[in-house]
């Protein structure tokens, strides 16, 4: 069975707070707090050990929060890997207004890290991984970290046989993009900004999605929201209905739904089985407060509710 590796190089502390009626300018007084260790990456990671697989996080860590984030994962039986540099692991503070019904980050610049830190971290990762294991790339780029970074990683670890899953967005996706990696999942907003035109309804994201995969990608799942998403291959094309349940946290749904379609990957899942898993563990990871990862037993309370079309 292929091992699955979490890239996270710019990770955080994420502080999630409750603040009713949330207001700039004025004293606002949190009514609830809690910390997770995340980044996309970690996120993908730990909803991978809920729903009962095994990966291994790979992260930039530096410094108290460094430490703190590393303890926290592998406390929850994860294995880490990490990339050690100078400074502090950024805190991200994620402000949840529950009677105004928004939220608003509030995000720390992380530690510089150099390119030569990066290219040994690369080697390190390809010098420890097999042909057929998948390597998850996403999240935002460091301080430092020339703008091709997920293109460089996506182009070396390709070349050494592995399937690359790349989730990030703006420049950072665009270098990743083109050295084709085997599956991304940017959303119905980033796939408009990439392609410079309005995607207005599934069908127009559906044939969006086609033209990616056209374009030497094997799969393209858009993320849309609370409307679901569409999952392209060159071989068929899905809409997956949303799933509708009461909304914690929005904040690492679509890390749910990517962690939930690499695991169903190694697992060998047929197209329609990882499709459910997937839309399922995002509505459960919604539910949840801050960046916490949903039990596997919510998530397999919602899979039957889960409604697919095939498209194609």
């Amino acid at each position: 069975m292929p091992s699955i590796y979490t890239v996270t190089l710019n990770p955080a502390l994420d502080k999630t707070v409750q603040v009713p009626n949330f207001a700039v300018d004025q004293v606002n007084r949190i009514t609830w707090l809690r910390q997770d260790a995340g980044g996309k990456g970690i996120n993908v990671s730990k909803v991978i050990a809920k729903l009962g697989g095994e990966s291994t996080a790979i992260a930039v860590l530096a410094g108290q929060t460094g430490k703190w984030i590393s303890d926290t994962l592998v406390e929850n039986n994860i294995k880490v890997q990490a990339i050690s540099v100078p400074g502090e692991t950024r805190t991200n503070l994620k402000v949840v207004d529950t009677e105004g019904g928004t939220n608003t980050d509030i995000n720390e610049p992380g530690p510089k890290v150099t390119d030569t830190v990066l290219d040994q971290a690369l080697a390190d990762v390809i010098a420890k991984t097999s042909v057929g294991d998948i390597v998850v790339l996403s999240g935002s780029l460091p301080r430092g970290a020339a703008a091709d970074t997920y293109g460089r990683w996506t182009r070396a670890l390709r070349d050494a046989g592995l399937k690359v899953y790349l989730d990030a967005d703006g420049a950072a996706l665009s270098a990743g993009l083109e050295q084709k990696p085997y599956f991304t999942k940017p959303n119905d907003h980033e796939l408009s900004a990439m392609l410079g035109r309005e995607l207005a309804d599934v069908d127009a994201i559906a044939a969006a999605a086609s033209e990616i995969v056209a374009g030497g990608i094997n799969t393209v799942c858009v993320s849309m929201g609370g409307n679901g998403a569409v999952y392209a291959t060159a071989d068929e094309v899905w809409y997956a209905g949303p799933v509708k349940v009461q909304v914690g946290s929005t904040v690492g749904a679509g890390d749910s739904v990517v962690a939930a379609l690499a695991f169903a990957d190694a697992q060998g899942f047929s197209t329609e089985d990882a499709l459910r898993l997937a839309m399922a563990t995002g509505a459960a990871n919604v539910m949840e407060s801050g960046t916490q990862a949903a039990e596997r037993s919510v998530v397999d309370s919602l899979i039957e509710k889960v409604q697919l079309t095939r498209l194609r």
